[in-house]
């Protein structure tokens, strides 16, 4: 999650709001990392479903402080889109994806300072392609929707993307990331407050995780609650479905019994 705020030495602003990696030739080259194998991955709804509970997040995840909001798991049966209006809604999943679930957590008011909301979703879609739309249309909303409404008398403002693939930025453990920084309103707990949220790509997962601060938090004290939840889900993402390693750069990969791979915003 350390990239996640963006901006300084490591992203800067393009013409369009979209947040891009600054090339530091210091900077050694990322190792290689195992991709999915074609051959692990989920081809039913139940084995999805399975994976799911693997998979996600749950309050240790996050931290000590961390527990479990109300309500605390979307209904699995349905998924997050962003309709007209930039307004999102929650649909039933269509047939690309085989399943996906929403944990919600939150800390709570203590010390005179406000509610932290906080949320964690896996996806699984039918292959690593289906996957990568997901990935790239997120951009898109991200750039086409800067104010969004996730529910009523909530809203995140000033939004802005910032996409790293493997070894940009901040991004050493993922095929594929997409950040979003910005603010989180609401009628009922206030702000504008500190929002970010992360969406990787694995194979044909999808793993995201997002925080929305309260009264007292700012950045950087609201980084250590997160900043473990996400690498934690995508690490045992590995574990169940990690293939060989990539060839370095201008290398071919090295020959292994893995398949190729297929080709086939969660409510925070």
């Amino acid at each position: 999650m350390a990239g996640c705020t963006g901006g300084g030495a490591e992203g800067k602003a393009a013409a369009d709001g979209v947040v891009v990696a600054s090339p530091d030739p210091a900077v050694s080259p990322v190792e290689p990392m195992a991709g999915a194998d074609a051959a692990l991955q989920p081809t039913s709804p139940e084995r999805a479903r399975e994976l799911v509970g693997k998979l996600i997040a749950g309050p240790k995840d996050f931290g000590i402080e961390v527990s479990k909001a109300a309500p605390y798991e979307s209904d699995p049966r349905t998924w997050s889109v962003l309709e007209d209006g930039c307004v999102w809604n929650r649909k039933p999943l269509p047939k690309d994806v085989l399943a996906s679930l929403t944990r919600h957590f939150e800390v709570p008011p203590t010390g005179g300072k406000g509610r932290v909301r906080l949320s964690a979703t896996v996806t699984v879609h039918r292959t690593a392609l289906d996957a990568a739309w997901e990935q790239s249309r997120m951009l898109e909303e991200s750039l086409h929707c800067q104010e969004q409404v996730l529910r009523k008398g909530e809203r995140l403002v000033k939004l802005i993307p910032q996409p790293f693939k493997h070894g940009e930025g901040a991004n050493l453990f993922s095929e594929d990331s997409l950040n979003e920084s910005g603010e989180c309103v609401s009628e009922k707990h206030g702000g504008p407050f500190p929002y970010w949220w992360q969406q990787v790509t694995y194979g044909s997962l999808v793993i995201s995780t997002s925080v929305c601060g309260g009264r007292g938090y700012d950045e950087d004290s609201l980084m250590p609650i997160v900043i473990e939840a996400l690498p934690a889900m995508e690490s045992r993402a590995r574990k169940e479905m990690g293939g060989q390693p990539k060839g370095k750069a201008g290398e071919p990969s090295p020959a292994g019994k893995s398949a190729e791979v297929s080709t086939g915003k969660e409510d925070e």
